[in-house]
């Protein structure tokens, strides 16, 4: 073959001198690709004024402004498609500035306060019912005036309408489950939307009054609480409708109100329909809806005059006292609580107000006529108490906000007061600010040690403790005792719910202040209390939450397996999904925070034993992700795992390993690198020279991949890993065991399949192909021909594969890799070869340039050009002559780069190859350029002259 037989002499070193970038010193000054482009923004102001001129300014910013922000002028465009489609928040077009309005004054209060929208879900969850419910459904209809009605008489008609309310044209739903009377609810709330839609006001008027009334029905008490957050969203609701009504009719020539207006600029006829409005709500005759609807419009007090709100809030506060269940009273009191932060969060007086004349009607709750109710309803008195507690807790949370600690300390002296203060005391803990609460700890468990217990249970008086415990320190001196106090209650519960509800907290206090003899004792306090009658199966959300603080607070993983009672507690997920999760936690901490490789013995087998647990959990239906998950958390405590130059414990370990993990595919592709990486360590600490015993660890470390490796069922990670395993071996003198590892490869390649999944997606496997054999090509360079097998057994071995693998008609990667073969063919007809392994001996050295070597590698070179000719050849049809004028471009700078061009025959087939790149216009003109450029270079060169006179000989054609 004239290719290889006129290969091209190649001195790497020198090319490699001649090939490295020119350094040229740099002088930065003020540039630094790092550094803040400054960009200077040019603005055209154009006066609307007849005869205006124009005035340019320019400014300068160190930050260059998003395109999209500017686009966008900083509003989200779904959002502005929900706006459109909700009817509710659908408003004139100078609403933009009254948006911006409306949240300002709802943000008054600040981010660090919890708005009533995020108690709104837990309050639906917690207090749900299975009786049935009854509600009234009025008979909503409108009735037809003549085109010539009086004012008069328009105005009666709507009178005798709501006349028509009070006086019983309703008729009411009975036997109606939850899921009904929610559903209810919702139709409601719409009928009031649709209805304003319609300008029908005082139907929409008629519906917030019915649901109004609602609230004062306790005949079902236990859903009270989950009632009255379903209808206070249909008051909220009328509320914006009202006022956002109002505010249109202030619009003046198309200007809005300013966001902080004063009554004087709010025109008469906004003020008159605002008067109107509460003209209407002062005629209902029933206390309950005439309060409810009246606060809910109580923002509109605005529009009349400045002290509006102020005046307006004390009357209501008086009105409540009217109500004479108490649990209505406090609801109603909580709404206006609620309504008073949103509109006006400084008149803190009459929130204060609002909260003493509870305290005094406190003694209410257990009066007899409650009693009385209760006994109907069957229902007991601790239950009864706790629905109150979402409407206290609110109440105090409003006045708690920013609060002095003097006021909090009198409102605490105040329930310290007061008999059977459980219930008070309760919701003081949850709303006062966990700091105060901490720092007066022993205070609140002498308070808590004082309440009866037979209202309000002490367990979780001493939960609501605990939580601000969670939170906020109590002084040094107190800690211990607290914990003491408070687990003296706690270790005598016997319900295992109540236990572990106040445990799951109290064991967050124990691990921030103490030791783990503290946290050990807590542990096997839950574990006694859990285990009887497998009490724990209806606690792993609780159990769960113990781990999880567990492992917060005690990260040393030496310390936490030395808490006796750990890996026992661990014991009580039986449950195989809840278990998973655990495991899967406690190694997500591990891996976060060890910082160092361990070999801690009670480290490593406890961890195993956990890992062992994840992996068990795999099976037919496990998904993808889900192995994935579990396969990286493994993987992540292999690496941690080290047995510093103890090589062989290091292998035992991963022998285990594999064994314990053998279904999850990644941990057994992280085990064979990490046994590779162990043989190269070996190699550095011998610094290449094996003794006896370490070459047969390294071929103990190379048995163990080759094993392995057969396991894994994706046939590109089994070829890389032979390709790198084989790599291994060489570099450890392993010359057999690189030669079985690189045959298994060549071996497997037949197998690949035309298509393989990637990410989830079915690709075509050529260019995964093609880029393995390249990087097999390299490393046969370098590996010495086996003495009984023949010269260059690999290589022929390797053509005959792919000679035989069946390729896509359509693809041309089998001349690709042909090319790609010339290429080694080349570098091995060198008197050096470019690279070579320490201590091994290639082919350079075993033949020394042999003229029989040689001439072996010429016959494979010629076998190899001319099917790369041949298949030049069979795209010489019109549909296929882009893809070879790309592949002899392809070859003639193979020959290029490899041959020697001082050849005739070689020289002339290069020119053909050059013409029929060309030939049919599909050659890149560009491409075409350079090369010629690139040529007309290297003739420079001493030892490239002949490359002046090839130049000639190629001539650029155009495309036309």
């Amino acid at each position: 073959c004239y290719f290889l037989r006129h290969a091209r002499s190649r001195n790497y070193v020198s090319e490699s001198e001649v090939c490295k970038l020119e350094s040229v010193p740099l002088d930065f000054g003020d540039y630094h690709p790092l550094k803040p482009i400054t960009v200077t923004e040019s603005k055209t102001k154009k006066m609307n004024r007849k005869g205006s001129t124009s005035s340019t300014s320019s400014s300068s910013s160190s930050s260059v402004m998003d395109p999209l922000s500017s686009v966008l002028d900083g509003t989200d465009p779904l959002s502005l498609f929900a706006a459109a489609a909700d009817p509710v928040t659908t408003a004139p077009p100078t609403d933009g500035a009254r948006r911006k309005r409306d949240k300002d004054e709802s943000s008054a209060v600040g981010s660090d306060f919890e708005p009533w929208s995020s108690k709104r879900g837990e309050i639906l969850a917690r207090y749900t019912t299975t009786e049935k419910l009854s509600i009234v459904s009025g008979g909503f209809h409108r009735k037809a005036t003549t085109a010539g009605s009086a004012v008069s008489e328009k105005v009666r008609t709507r009178l005798e309408e709501l006349d028509d309310l009070e006086e019983g044209s309703q008729k009411e739903l009975l036997n109606l489950t939850q899921q009904d009377y929610m559903n209810r609810i919702e139709e409601l709330n719409q009928s009031l939307k649709d209805a304003w839609s319609s300008d029908q006001k005082v139907k929409a008027l008629k519906i917030v009054i019915q649901c109004s009334k609602l609230l004062s029905d306790t005949t079902v008490i236990q859903f009270y609480p989950s009632k009255f957050v379903l209808i206070t969203d249909i008051l909220d609701t009328f509320g914006k409708l009202v006022y956002e009504r109002i505010l249109s009719m202030c619009v003046d020539n198309r200007v809005s109100l300013p966001d902080n207006f004063s009554p004087e600029s709010v025109n008469d006829t906004a003020k008159e329909t605002c008067l109107n409005w509460f003209f209407k709500i002062a005629s209902i005759r029933e206390l309950i809806p005439r309060f409810y609807v009246e606060a809910a419009i109580l923002k509109c007090n605005k529009f009349l005059s400045k002290t509006g709100i102020s005046e307006c809030l004390p009357r209501l506060t008086s009105m409540i006292r009217g109500i004479g269940d108490p649990l209505v009273a406090v609801y109603a009191r909580a709404y206006l609580c609620r309504v008073g932060m949103e509109v006006a969060p400084q008149l803190k007086e009459s929130l204060n107000k609002n909260f003493f004349d509870f305290l005094l009607t406190f003694k209410q709750i257990h009066g007899d006529t409650v009693q009385n109710q209760l006994v109907v309803q069957c229902v007991e008195i601790p239950l009864y108490l706790t629905l109150y507690s979402p409407a206290i807790d609110w109440i105090l949370q409003c006045i708690a906000y920013h609060a002095p600690d003097v006021l909090l300390t009198e409102m605490m002296e105040r329930c310290k007061k007061l008999g059977n203060n459980a219930l008070l005391l309760n919701s003081v803990m949850s709303a006062f600010r966990a700091e105060f609460i901490a720092a007066r700890s022993m205070d609140f468990i002498g308070m808590i040690k004082e309440c009866d217990e037979s209202g309000f249970p002490k367990h979780l008086l001493f939960r609501s403790l605990g939580l601000n415990l969670a939170l906020a320190d109590p002084p040094e001196n107190d800690r211990l005792q607290i914990l003491n106090e408070a687990w003296k209650v706690i270790t005598k519960l016997k319900n295992p719910q109540d236990y572990i509800n106040c445990a799951e907290v109290w064991v967050e206090y124990t691990c921030r202040h103490f030791t783990k003899r503290e946290v050990n004792t807590v542990l096997a306090d839950v574990i006694k209390h859990m285990t009887p009658d497998r009490a724990f199966e209806d606690a792993y959300p609780q159990l769960q939450s113990i781990i999880q603080k567990v492992i917060t607070y005690i990260y040393d993983f030496a310390l936490l397996f030395s808490v006796e009672k750990f890996l026992p507690f661990l014991d009580m997920f039986q449950k195989e999904s809840v278990r998973v999760e655990v495991c899967k936690c406690i190694m997500e901490s591990f891996i976060k925070h060890q910082q160092e490789s361990t070999k801690d013995p009670v480290i490593l087998n406890a961890l195993l034993h956990i890992c062992k647990t994840m992996h068990d959990s795999v099976n037919a239906l496990t998904l993808e992700d889900e192995k994935r998950t579990l396969a990286a958390l493994i993987n992540g405590f292999i690496k941690m795992v080290s047995f510093g130059r103890d090589f062989e414990q290091q292998l035992s370990f991963y022998v285990e390993a594999r064994s314990m993990f053998c279904n999850l595919e990644p941990v057994l592709v992280q085990l064979i690198h990490s046994v590779n990486q162990l043989a190269m360590e070996t190699r550095r600490v011998m610094k290449g020279n094996h003794s006896r015993k370490t070459a047969a660890f390294v071929r103990a470390c190379v048995a163990f991949c080759f094993i392995t490796i057969p396991s894994l069922s994706s046939i590109f990670t089994r070829l890389n890993l032979y390709l790198h395993s084989g790599q291994v071996a060489l570099a450890n003198q392993c010359l057999s065991q690189a030669d079985a590892f690189f045959k298994a490869a060549v071996s497997l390649v037949p197998e690949v399949p035309k298509m393989i999944s990637v990410d989830g997606k079915m690709r075509p496997s050529d260019a995964f192909l093609l880029e393995f054999l390249c990087n097999f090509f390299s490393t046969l360079l370098v590996v010495p021909d086996h003495p009984e097998q023949g010269v260059l057994f690999l290589v022929r071995g390797l053509l005959n594969v792919i000679q035989d693998y069946t390729w896509e008609d359509n693809s041309d990667d089998k001349v690709r890799i042909y090319t790609n073969v010339l290429h080694l063919l080349s570098a091995m007809t060198q008197e050096a070869y470019s690279y070579h392994v320490d201590k091994v001996d290639s082919n350079d050295t075993l033949y020394g340039g042999d003229s029989k070597f040689l001439a072996e590698i010429n016959k494979l070179s010629e076998t190899v050009v001319s099917q790369i000719l041949d298949h030049l050849k069979t795209l010489g049809k019109e549909e296929t002559l882009k893809r070879q004028s790309q592949l002899a471009l392809y070859f003639f700078n193979t020959i290029l780069a490899h041959g020697d061009l001082r050849n005739n025959r070689l020289n002339q087939l290069s020119v053909n190859l050059w013409n029929l790149a060309q030939k049919h216009g599909f050659a890149d003109t560009k491409t075409m350029v350079k090369t010629l450029e690139y040529i007309k270079r290297r003739s420079k060169q001493p030892e490239m002259s002949h490359f002046t006179d090839l130049a000639l000989r190629l001539p650029l054609q155009s495309r036309t």
